[in-house]
Formats: structure tokens, C-alpha cells, sequence
């Protein structure tokens, strides 16, 4: 049964000009496994404003604001075949268990120009 759906989309420059302005802000956002993973490329910008998506994707599949749940309590890993999921902690796990989230599915896509993410909680 689906529980909530959630999407999200980053403009890449945008993102971009954001961390340049305030680099502390992927200390606040993103694990550092996550921030591992961004920076095996050149540039890692992609692959953390994708990242963010799926978090804010994430934040209205549980139907929570800003503020509800911490950006840093949902994770985006990649399972044993590579494929992208999620792990929740603290109050974004809490709202998920008060919900019955069991499962999640999650998407995610980016360009030069955009990236996007679907989370679907079952």
C-alpha cells in the first residue's frame, strides 16, 4: 500500500552558487558517506543536489516540513546492486514507524542542468 509519494527537483546551478556561498551547508545536509560517494567525481555538485531531492522528495512522502525531520536523519545509499535507497534515523524514522512505512522506493535522475528525485513510501 502507498503510504505518501514525494518529488523534488534541484536546478543544478542554483545548487551550485548555493555552495559556493556557504560550503558548511554539505556539513549540514548531506552524511559523510554521501559526501564521499559526491566526491569521487571532478564536480561533485550533481551528485549532491540529487542527493538533496531525494531528501526533500523524502520529507513530503512523510508528509513533514522543513524543520519536522533533519535532512541529515535520511540517507541515500546504494544497495548491493546499486540501486539508490534510503535509511532514515531519529525523527525522520519515528514519523516513517508512526506512518507504517516498511519499504521505500526511490528515483533518482540528473542533468547538466536539473536533478530529480521520487520517493514513494509503502
Amino acid at each position: 500500500m502507498v503510504i505518501g509519494i514525494g518529488t523534488d527537483l534541484v536546478d543544478i546551478a542554483r545548487f551550485r552558487a548555493v555552495l559556493a556561498r556557504t560550503p558548511r551547508i554539505v556539513d549540514r545536509i548531506f552524511l559523510p558517506a554521501e559526501q564521499e560517494y559526491a566526491s569521487q567525481r571532478r564536480d561533485p555538485t550533481e551528485r549532491l543536489a540529487v542527493r538533496f531531492a531525494a531528501k526533500e522528495a523524502t520529507m513530503k512522502a512523510l508528509g513533514a516540513g522543513i524543520g519536522t525531520v533533519g535532512l541529515r536523519e535520511i540517507e541515500v545509499v546504494r544497495d548491493e546492486d546499486g540501486a539508490p535507497s534510503l535509511v532514515l534515523r531519529g525523527r525522520a524514522a519515528e514519523r516513517a514507524a508512526r506512518l507504517g512505512v516498511s519499504r521505500w522506493l526511490l528515483s533518482m535522475t540528473h542533468s547538466d542542468t536539473a536533478a530529480h528525485a521520487i520517493a514513494v513510501a509503502l
